[in-house]
């Protein structure tokens, strides 16, 4: 089929829930992706932050054939030789003590506000117990997982949600305090608030959660999907500010461009038992290969390193635009999780940028989102900007 095949097929086969770039992505090598005409496209969007090995590594590319090989599925009523190590591996570099592993981000979402629930029961004695979220937050598109997003454009048509979600601002910690009652049980936030917008945590708001939830005996859950995992220059965002959450939520970039995310947490969260919660697909040894892959390439390699340290000249790079184009008016984000606030539709410059082998992608209605492969240089930092900089002129 040519690339209009491909389109029409899908447009007419598979249900319409996103509004699709006229791209159909063949391969990738490296940090690039072809289309099915050829055409070579530097990626600025890691299939939204998840591929942060780029793509076609061989070590990364090696681990998955040869647990192909072996076996891709026994279920979760036996052991397999693959979940183990992952999830030791992945307590070890995240301070946590238990994993269970889920197939997305949502799920791990899901997981984690089942823990908050059984933690609210016991706390409170009744059902009657509040989780606070953060307004502008994005958590995932299962029920549970929108009941905690803070946005109600995601929630309209899917009401009633869960009970006992109350918001508040993100980076205001006042606002925070004042909705803590004896009802609270749990306190949820992004690392990195992302869909909202790329707003990184003051270290006063963050250190002020931790502290919050000390004195209030309340679980402290971050949502690393999307910041963790070396993102933002360090392994789980978290650990910039030197604290640790009770319970944190990961998924994309653990599996390298497999389907696999998990919910992590200390041990005295760890409140569910057997019954409690299962997953048919959830630590799969297929994906666990390729997660345990990814977190071993990352130590190998010093991916993490690569991204705190690309990342600050990254941001050097973007933040003179804002000095240089009128219609860029602000730039926020860490590592190699950034954002352009413009004044136009962000997708006239990512359709210019398609035009010119780039790929970007937006964070909600007035931002270009950059969340490269974390194995970038400075080198396709400069070509992305240069590329950029015809779109903004244009």
């Amino acid at each position: 089929m040519n690339k209009q095949e491909y389109m029409e097929t899908a447009e007419h086969t598979i249900l319409h829930t996103y509004n699709r770039f006229p791209l159909v992505l063949e391969k990738g090598e490296g940090v690039y992706l072809y289309d099915t005409d050829g055409k070579k496209y530097l990626d600025f969007a890691a299939g939204i932050a998840v591929c942060g090995l780029g793509y076609n590594h061989p070590e990364y590319t090696a681990a998955i054939h040869a647990q192909v090989d072996k076996l891709t599925h026994t279920s979760n009523l036996f052991y397999n030789t693959a979940a183990g190590s992952a999830a030791a591996k992945l307590e070890q570099v995240s301070g946590m003590d238990r994993v269970f592993f889920t197939n997305s981000g949502a799920e791990a979402i899901e997981g984690a506000l089942k823990i908050a629930k059984k933690y609210g029961l016991t706390k409170v004695g009744s059902p009657d117990y509040e989780i606070i979220a953060m307004h502008h937050s994005f958590h995932g598109r299962t029920i549970g997982a929108l009941s905690v997003t803070g946005n109600p454009h995601y929630q309209e048509d899917f009401q009633p949600l869960l009970p006992g979600i109350r918001f508040a601002e993100y980076n205001n910690l006042d606002s925070v305090k004042t909705l803590i009652n004896e009802k609270t049980c749990a306190i949820l936030l992004e690392g990195v608030q992302g869909e909202g917008g790329i707003y990184p945590p003051t270290e006063e708001f963050i250190t002020g959660i931790r502290k919050l939830c000390d004195e209030h005996e309340l679980l402290m859950i971050m949502d690393e999907i999307q910041c963790g995992m070396g993102r933002t220059g360090y392994m789980f965002s978290y650990q910039k500010y030197a604290i640790e959450p009770d319970v944190v939520a990961v998924a994309k970039a653990l599996g390298g461009g497999l389907p696999v995310g998990a919910f992590l947490c200390k041990e005295a969260a760890a409140n569910l038992v057997p019954g409690d919660h299962g997953s048919t697909y959830g630590g799969n040894p297929l994906v666990c290969a390729g997660a345990e892959a990814v977190l071993d390439i990352f130590a190998k390699e010093q991916i993490v390193e690569n991204a705190r340290e690309v990342g600050g000249y990254l941001y050097e790079q973007l933040d003179a635009l804002v000095e240089e184009y009128e219609i860029v008016t602000a730039h926020r984000g860490i590592g190699l999780m950034q954002g352009l606030v413009v004044s136009v539709p962000p997708a006239s410059i990512i359709n210019k940028a398609l035009e010119k082998g780039l790929i970007i992608i937006s964070a909600g209605s007035d931002v270009l989102r950059f969340v490269p492969p974390l194995i970038i240089t400075r080198e396709h930092v400069d070509e992305m900007i240069a590329i950029l900089r015809e779109c903004l002129e244009a």
